[in-house]
């Protein structure tokens, strides 16, 4: 169902852009939006990371400069077979994480090192599942050009009043003005609609890789409380790349709504505690005979550092995220 609504809202947000181009400047126009979205598809599809991680001031890291990170990744990359991704770090207080890449053979994940400070060796084990399953699922591809096509409606809408007068516009001037007013905020909730989607099946994801759904479920209550406390100004002065980060990385974002990138917290928490109860991995996040020989698993004494409380109950020994 997530795969299906995606597939619906991209081709909604397609179907708009072409719809604009048609209202705007007839057969003609419809025919040059649709070379436009190619042209800018194409960009995206092959420069798109590397723009990504430039903007963000990630800079790539090895074994030997960020060695609990790149052994994390390598093995959650191994568990969920898929290619070793590039791992970048961003010198950033605000804790948060994003992955990129048009495939998985190109990817790249990245952590901030507010992450690292913060989240104990399993709740970044989550993370890092999470923004692998992002991957897997192609969503960097997805989120990239649904960022690209959105921000190509709203060029568009911004040329609207220039054609107001052309004799193929149906519309007259006051459709000019109408499409340049509600065409970017179609496309805006439209591509939010994309990313909540996306958010909920990486976090279903990133449980079955690590099979600590409930250390993801912590890490996520940490992050939302950490990036309120910390602004994000290269976020801030790029908010078009909000929906990439696993939380909401820009200020003022406290509920579900309307025009979030995110679901709320509390939901995506939710949903991992009843994944959690149905026997969907390591339900209390504690040491157990059933998660011995987990070449995954933390094997050392834990504390509950999280806020998320409360215990799940247990699906017995048997391991649900084992292949």
């Amino acid at each position: 169902m997530n795969y299906l609504k995606t597939t619906l809202l991209l081709a909604a947000m397609t179907g708009l852009f072409l719809a604009i181009g048609f209202l705007l400047g007839g057969t003609g126009g419809m025919v040059i939006a649709f070379l436009v979205a190619i042209a800018m598809n194409g960009f995206a599809y092959w420069n798109s990371d590397k723009l990504v991680l430039r903007m963000q001031g990630a800079r790539p890291v090895n074994e030997a400069q960020a060695p609990q990170l790149y052994r994390i990744v390598s093995r959650l990359a191994a568990r969920a077979q898929l290619p070793m991704p590039k791992v970048y770090l961003v010198d950033q207080a605000q804790p948060n994480a994003f992955a990129t890449g048009r495939n998985p053979q190109n990817a790249a994940v990245a952590a901030t090192t507010g992450l690292l400070r913060l989240l104990d060796e399993d709740e970044i084990e989550g993370v890092m599942a999470h923004e692998l399953a992002h991957v897997k699922n192609r969503d960097t591809l997805i989120m990239t050009m649904t960022a690209v096509v959105a921000g190509a409606i709203s060029m568009l809408a911004n040329f609207a009043l220039f054609f107001g007068g052309n004799r193929n516009n149906p519309l007259g001037i006051f459709g000019a003005i109408l499409i340049m007013i509600f065409a970017p905020m179609a496309a805006m909730l439209v591509q939010m609609a994309i990313s909540r989607t996306r958010e909920y099946a990486a976090d279903r994801g990133g449980a079955e890789i690590s099979g600590k759904p409930m250390a993801l479920a912590s890490a996520l209550d940490k992050l939302q409380n950490g990036a309120r406390r910390c602004r994000n100004d290269i976020a801030e002065a790029n908010p078009a790349q909000a929906h990439m980060f696993i939380v909401n990385p820009l200020s003022g974002e406290k509920m579900d709504s309307l025009f979030s990138t995110h679901p709320a917290t509390q939901n995506r928490i939710a949903a991992l505690r009843a994944l959690a109860g149905s026997g969907g991995g390591d339900g209390d996040r504690g040491p157990s005979s059933h998660r011995q020989g987990q070449p995954w698993a933390s094997q050392r004494p834990r504390r509950s550092t999280g806020s998320v409380s409360g215990s799940v109950p247990r699906a017995g020994r048997r391991d649900h995220w084992r292949p």
